[in-house]
């Protein structure tokens, strides 16, 4: 039997969820910057059917990304790719994201010459339930890289979301749905420019290191 300690509750259609996970022990994921341009390459190929994807930031030794499941309905199955060639009876999200770490490990492996495991298994998941958690999250996954002294600001960063509301440019995110909750894109910078208080999201927040 499965211990309980790393049970994980499954990613629901038509929910959003606070997806995170990092190297196992806290080891590096991402050496250098082609492997972050190859990993978002990799999720958008196994994630982007099942999911929409609202904000993520992608740290040297962890990521975070705020994701809804699809409807089943609205999945796109003509996009999907498995970790096998059948087609499984049943989709499983789950799976899925276990189809894109493991197809990032076995690339890591190959080319660094390393064997075993790269993340932490199972990987964590929070489901977000109210809009105030949705706008605050966003804030705390774009500045992960401020919160851990990799950069002074959050624009700085190359890699996370945040650069992309800022621009014009064509993107798979949900851009115009979050600036929506934010009432406007100088509010959504406002927003971000200043320190937030986050206590009241801390008991469902993954992560806080």
């Amino acid at each position: 039997m499965q211990n309980e300690k790393y049970k994980k509750e499954p990613l629901d259609f038509g929910n959003y969820y606070h997806l995170y996970n990092r190297g196992n022990n806290g080891i590096d994921i991402f050496f250098e910057n082609g492997n972050y341009d190859y990993f978002l390459k990799l999720y958008h190929q196994y994630i982007h059917p099942i999911a929409e994807t609202f904000a993520w930031c992608l740290m040297k030794n962890h990521f975070h990304f705020l994701v809804y499941i699809r409807n089943e309905k609205d999945v796109l199955t003509d996009l999907l790719e498995y970790s096998t060639v059948d087609k499984p009876r049943v989709l499983d999200p789950s799976k899925q994201f276990g189809h894109l770490f493991n197809a990032y490990t076995q690339a890591i492996n190959k080319k660094y010459s390393r064997t075993g495991s790269l993340f932490e298994k199972p990987f964590e998941r929070k489901r977000v339930s109210s809009e105030k958690y949705f706008q605050n999250l966003i804030y705390y996954i774009h500045n992960n890289p401020v919160h851990h002294g990799v950069t002074k600001t959050m624009k700085e960063y190359s890699w996370s979301s945040y650069g992309s509301f800022l621009s014009d440019k064509s993107t798979n995110l949900n851009r115009d749905e979050v600036i929506e909750i934010y009432g406007s894109k100088e509010n959504f910078i406002d927003y971000h420019g200043d320190e937030q208080d986050l206590e009241n999201i801390f008991d469902l927040i993954i992560d806080r290191s």
